[in-house]
């Protein structure tokens, strides 16, 4: 079992503001309207977030850079940065190449994201290793990516995001089975849940099941989800 269950909140960003996600219809997905922050500006939202779930971590996904293979907003990300300091950022903007994680890298905005979605083998995240996040990724039962990445743990860094995207906004729970069976298969794994957390009790049932922490966005807008970021 995980010691410590740790809530990263999320931002999805595109053109520039912050958006809300719904099951992994990113060509749906509107600027933001949050009791949290007074518009989808990124910096408002890291803030308002961050007030209503005091975390170390934020995670951001760079929707122009994932969807239309756009640079780094790094205007945006610079803000977050400097509205949120002492947090780090774990930030999926596509990453697909070793320079375009280097480049990210000596800019200084946070950890980069290696999605298997955005990978056309292996390499680039067993290069990586534990300078990096690895996200992996499915929608709707389809595993995102390179079979090698789903099939071979060997090649993962300690840090994996178990991304889930049909389920992220739309109330419908973790994929609890998936989650501990990756979780008993990979004891020295951190695992991070995404997509489906509602609150509380999927928090205790996701640290039941030896899961590290979880990405949460709509539970914490809400206000299912507010308070300490660790149980």
């Amino acid at each position: 079992m995980a010691d410590e269950f740790e809530i990263i909140p999320v931002i999805d960003l595109r053109h520039g503001a912050v958006v809300r996600a719904r099951a992994g219809d990113r060509d749906s997905y509107a600027p933001i309207r949050t009791p949290l922050a007074k518009g989808s500006a990124p910096a408002d939202v890291a803030r308002g977030l961050l007030g209503a779930v005091p975390a170390r971590i934020l995670y951001v996904a760079d929707l122009d850079a994932i969807v239309d293979g756009a640079p780094p907003d790094i205007a945006s990300l610079s803000a977050i940065v400097a509205a949120c300091p002492g947090t780090t950022l774990w930030v999926d903007a596509g990453f697909s190449r070793p320079a375009g994680v280097e480049a990210f890298l000596a800019a200084h905005l946070g950890r980069p994201v290696i999605g298997s979605e955005s990978q056309a083998d292996a390499d680039l995240v067993r290069t990586l290793g534990d300078r990096a996040v690895f996200s992996l990724d499915t929608r709707g039962g389809e595993r995102l990516g390179p079979a090698a990445l789903h099939d071979a743990p060997a090649h993962w860094p300690r840090d994996v995001i178990v991304m889930t995207l049909g389920r992220i906004g739309i109330g419908a729970g973790p994929d609890l089975d998936r989650l501990a069976a990756l979780a008993a298969s990979n004891p020295s794994t951190r695992l991070y849940a995404a997509g489906g957390v509602r609150g509380w009790a999927d928090v205790a049932a996701l640290k039941a099941h030896g899961i590290a922490g979880a990405l949460i966005a709509s539970a914490i807008h809400d206000g299912a989800l507010r308070g300490p970021t660790r149980l």
